[in-house]
Parts: structure tokens; C-alpha cells; sequence
């Protein structure tokens, strides 16, 4: 038997900060650069009751910590549980089983944050963010804690939802945070975009954007769903979490190969790349930048295993013990 770390969705929340995230993702990114085991996610489809059971892992050797995400949504209770199991590198052992909600927005606004910190201009202010949900306002926390952002112009869809998020990030922000009408005012003379929606189709005219301007994209994840068009991939330096990925499931890049716009060709580097000093990243004031972001196993371990020895530091948490197979598997 061995015990491991039980944490629930209480025990983790607030438990790290912003920044701590930020670094931990970035540390996961590096060792992804230098070839650290990742791979993109797996999505199961049920149709009755219609649902989906997805899940996606990596192995990051210098953190000592490898495991990944489980979750299914949809179902007979139309909602969905996070399960996030966490292994010691060295031996293998379980040491820690999370409930991996709660750390979503802020393992993925950390994921975010770390491709504005490599891809977007250093004198980089103002911000356009398209969502009001909750991983907008993970993406909106992280990002301030690697840029000086001064102003925020947030779209959504729905008025109330957008004010609403505009008001609550004024009060715990430095920057000043304003809802617009549009997309498209959103966007204009922003210097970072960034997109967190739950869009099919994309959700502002790439010819809009500025030169010099990043894009981060985290909403979709679906080959055949976009937020971002064929002329913004077009005009972009291609950044996606995992090259395997951008093929797979990054709806926006598949529909700008589909169309012509661009071919595979165009992906520049994976982002771990790019981190790791094994690709450049922007190379001139005036270049636009996409990167892409699904969702991958790299975040997902890297906080996990943060929030894993802050638990133990505070004490937080109970043990559940686990057989490994050799007394477990006997066929008995």
C-alpha cells in the first residue's frame, strides 16, 4: 500500500496565487521545450445520454510530478466533474488526487499569461478580452501579472454579463476595465487579444488587428469550432501549445489549412519551444502573433504539483491509501 494526497476543490482554492501559477506553467512549458513527454487530448462522444469523456497527460521529469486531467460533461446531470491524478516520476507512485475544477481557469489564464510573456510586445498595454466567463477572468488575472496592462475593453455577447465582469475585475484590478458593444471596439488599437468564448464561429475580423498586436485564443478546441478566422492565422506567427495538437483539434488553424490560407507549414513553433530557447519567438515590433491554446497536460501537471506541496506545506487534505498491482493483481 501507499498513501497518497486527497485534495478537494476546498482544500485548493486560493491556495496559490496568480504569479505562482504563472511561474509553474512556464517551468512545464520549458521542460516541454526540451522534450518533455505531452500529448493532446482524447475526447470519448456519447450521444444518449449525450456527453463526452476526455482526458490528456504529461510527464514533466524535472518537476518530478507526471499525471494529467480526466473529466466528463454532458451526461444524464448536463455537468462535469475534473479528476486530476498525480504521479512521483522517480517511482511511479500515486502521490496526489485533486479535484481539479476550481484550479481550471487558473492553470489555463496561467497557460495564457506565459504565451502573452513570450509572444506579445514588453511595452504591451492595453488589452482586449472577448468572454465574460469564468476562464476569461482567469485569463484577465494572469495576464496582468506579466504585463503592465493599463486598459481592458471586455465583449461579450450579453450586456449584463459583460458589465458585470467589467465591474468586478475594476474593483480587484489596477487597470481600468470598460465593456464595449462590439468585438470589434474591443479589438480595435488593442496590443494583446485575447479570446475566451464558447464561439463555433470566429469572433472578430482579423483584419482589424494592429500591427504588433498577440492574439491568445482559448476558447475552442473542436476541429470543426473557431474563434479566431483564416486571416488572422494568415497574417500570424502560429504559436500552438502542441504541434500534434494544432493538426488535431485547433479548429482555427484547420479551417485556414482547409480554405488555403495557410498550410501546416505555417506553424512556427510550439510554445515550449519558444520558452526553452529552441525557436525564436517575436521578432519584430510589428509582427502579429497567434498562440493557441486547447488545454494540454503540461499546465495540468504543473499546477497540480504546485498546489500538491502548498497542500502538504499547510497541511491540507486527507490520505487515501492505493495498492500498487503487485499485491493488488493476482487474479485472487
Amino acid at each position: 500500500m501507499t498513501d497518497a494526497l486527497f485534495l478537494t476543490s476546498d482544500d485548493v482554492a486560493g491556495l496559490a496565487t496568480p504569479e505562482e501559477y504563472v511561474d509553474a506553467v512556464r517551468e512545464g512549458y520549458r521542460q516541454r521545450g526540451r522534450g518533455a513527454p505531452a500529448k493532446p487530448r482524447t475526447t470519448l462522444p456519447n450521444d444518449d445520454p449525450a456527453g463526452m469523456l476526455t482526458g490528456y497527460s504529461a510527464i514533466l521529469p524535472e518537476t518530478g510530478a507526471m499525471g494529467g486531467y480526466m473529466y466528463s460533461a454532458g451526461f444524464g446531470a448536463e455537468d462535469a466533474w475534473f479528476m486530476t491524478p498525480l504521479f512521483d516520476v522517480d517511482s511511479g507512485a500515486p502521490i496526489a488526487l485533486i479535484d481539479g475544477a476550481s484550479m481550471n481557469p487558473f492553470k489555463t489564464g496561467a497557460t495564457g499569461a506565459v504565451g502573452v510573456d513570450t509572444l506579445a510586445r514588453k511595452d504591451a498595454t492595453k488589452l482586449a478580452i472577448i468572454g465574460s466567463g469564468a476562464q476569461a477572468r482567469g485569463q484577465l488575472k494572469a495576464v496582468t501579472s506579466v504585463r503592465d496592462i493599463e486598459t481592458v475593453s471586455v465583449y461579450s455577447p450579453t450586456k449584463e454579463s459583460r458589465e458585470s465582469f467589467a465591474g468586478e475585475m475594476n474593483e480587484g484590478l489596477d487597470a481600468s476595465v470598460a465593456a464595449v458593444a462590439s468585438s470589434a471596439a474591443a479589438v480595435e488599437d488593442a496590443e494583446i487579444v485575447i479570446t475566451a468564448t464558447t464561439a463555433n464561429e470566429p469572433v472578430f475580423d482579423g483584419d482589424l488587428l494592429e500591427d504588433g498586436a498577440h492574439v491568445t485564443a482559448m476558447g475552442q478546441y473542436h476541429p470543426k469550432k473557431r474563434e479566431l478566422d483564416a486571416t488572422t492565422i494568415e497574417r500570424a506567427t502560429y504559436v500552438p501549445d502542441l504541434r500534434e495538437r494544432a493538426t488535431q483539434d485547433a479548429g482555427s488553424f484547420l479551417a485556414a489549412v482547409e480554405t488555403g490560407a495557410v498550410t501546416d507549414d505555417h506553424i512556427h513553433a510550439e510554445l515550449g519551444e519558444i520558452v526553452a530557447g529552441e525557436a525564436t519567438g517575436r521578432e519584430s515590433e510589428d509582427e502579429i502573433t497567434v498562440f493557441d491554446s486547447g488545454g494540454t497536460g503540461i499546465e495540468t501537471v504543473a499546477s497540480a504539483y504546485l498546489l500538491y506541496e502548498k497542500a502538504r506545506e499547510e497541511g491540507l487534505g486527507s490520505t487515501i491509501s492505493l495498492s500498487p498491482a503487485s499485491e493488488a493483481l493476482t487474479g485472487e
